[in-house]
């Protein structure tokens, strides 16, 4: 799977995790489903920022201007997550939160398939994109799993900082007795 497909596959498991908030019979599930939203989008996030935008800002003639609006939309997803984080299961505010970080994500979403990806392949060969895409998929396995507002957004600091993340990421979830991945 070239990059930009996998990247759409993440956008409609994002969507599907809005219903499936939305569906919940419990404010457990609801928690059950935030957490896996909070997991999923910071994932996704901090791979988009290491690995395809970088490529994004090399290959497009107005590269630097489009990624530094999306590293924007990104910081916003990324302080609702922490916001999000910190709220229990039962907590009124997380309807609210759930519903403004749907809402950035739609309009991130609508972007990116709609303006950025297209202009993507159109720039980079279907090769690069498939090892892109092989690229993501292992790096996928130990990128962060919380939302960090706070860390670098861009490499090189990037490079240095996610791994620590991560890895700090990973020992909390451990703790706390969220699902692996």
């Amino acid at each position: 799977m070239d990059a930009i497909e996998l990247l759409k596959r993440d956008h409609r498991m994002v969507e599907q995790l809005f219903r499936d908030y939305h569906a919940a019979a419990s404010a457990g599930q609801r928690r059950a489903v935030v957490e896996i939203m909070i997991r999923e989008l910071s994932k996704h996030a901090a791979l988009e920022e290491l690995m395809v935008y970088p490529l994004a800002k090399k290959a497009l003639p107005d590269g630097q201007q489009v990624i530094d609006e999306h590293l924007a939309e990104h910081m916003a997803v990324k302080k609702i997550l922490l916001a999000l984080d910190k709220h229990s299961a039962d907590d009124d505010r997380a309807n609210e939160l759930v519903e403004e970080l749907r809402k950035e994500i739609t309009e991130h979403v609508r972007e990116e398939e709609g303006e950025l990806m297209p202009k993507l392949r159109d720039a980079v060969s279907q090769k690069e994109l498939e090892e892109l895409g092989q690229r993501l998929t292992q790096a996928k396995r130990t990128a962060p799993t919380r939302p960090h507002p706070n860390a670098p957004a861009e490499p090189p600091a990037l490079a240095i900082a996610g791994p620590v993340a991560a890895a700090y990421d990973r020992l909390r979830d451990r703790l706390q007795g969220r699902p692996r991945t």
